[in-house]
């Protein structure tokens, strides 16, 4: 699927799925390209619970943003729409991670609350653009432990920041930033990322023959590698206005597209 901009054509594919050990999927994940507006929500509460706290937030979110609000306030407004569903439930615990893109004519904004991430990536390498609130990041942070032990830690999945929380004030992170060419973003929960190293995301984005087709691939090795989580993700790039269909390109062309940046 593709969207026109100014002088380029912004193409995305996502996919979620519920992975090989639980049977429900809480996550939810949200593409409109009329808005300029994707994102990814990983919800939690047990089923009913986790899937309706997902699914409120990425409508909430698509009014606010519909309605001309930013990010943050969609974000702010979302955790208030759960809050209030909780406590309408008989005070039934529910909440949800959040990471959500808006892209304007190759500009965008970033917002996100707990472990679910952003990514960009290219022919040169992978860079993370979310931070986690997580209590693993936080021990990075502080030298008491390295990115590799977090992946491995016990407490590796304790956010410390979700949508649904009544008990603590809310922080989102925020980050603008460009798309350029030969880029892509990634959205992910962490059941993708829990599986899959940086180093193997990027691998897979560079050997990709279509965005549909590294959706399927990011998904596919993460549920081979275990699939203990719900997976989702979404990829997006810019291209050439002429031919704005990444699926009719030849064979490979994501990696020749990626490297076409590579000074």
């Amino acid at each position: 699927m593709s969207i026109t901009l100014t002088e380029q054509s912004l193409v995305f594919a996502a996919q979620s799925v519920a992975g090989q050990v639980r049977a429900h999927n809480e996550d939810a994940v949200l593409c409109c390209p009329e808005l300029g507006l994707w994102a990814v929500a990983d919800g939690m509460g047990g089923h009913q619970s986790g899937e309706v706290a997902s699914a409120l937030a990425l409508q909430t979110l698509r009014e606010v943003v519909g309605a001309g609000g930013d990010l943050l306030t969609a974000a702010q407004t979302a955790n208030a729409a759960i809050i209030q569903a909780g406590q309408a439930a008989g005070g039934r615990r529910m909440g949800t991670t959040l990471v959500a893109l808006q892209v304007a004519g190759g500009e965008f904004e970033l917002a996100w609350v707990g472990d679910s991430r952003a990514y960009r990536v290219s022919a040169a390498g992978i860079e993370q653009l979310s931070r986690d609130h997580s209590w693993v990041q936080l021990m990075i942070d502080a030298g008491e432990m390295s990115v590799e032990e977090a992946r491995q830690h016990p407490r590796r999945n304790i956010v410390i920041q979700c949508l649904g929380q009544a008990e603590q004030e809310l922080e989102v992170g925020l980050l603008r930033g460009t798309l350029a060419a030969g880029e892509l973003l990634l959205l992910c929960s962490d059941g993708l990322t829990g599986e899959l190293s940086d180093e193997q995301i990027q691998h897979l984005c560079v050997e990709a023959e279509t965005l549909d087709a590294l959706v399927e691939q990011l998904i596919g090795l993460a549920n081979q590698l275990g699939g203990k989580d719900n997976i989702s993700c979404i990829v997006l790039g810019l291209s050439a206005p002429e031919s704005p269909v990444i699926a009719a390109r030849p064979r490979n062309f994501i990696s020749r597209w990626l490297n076409s940046r590579k000074s």
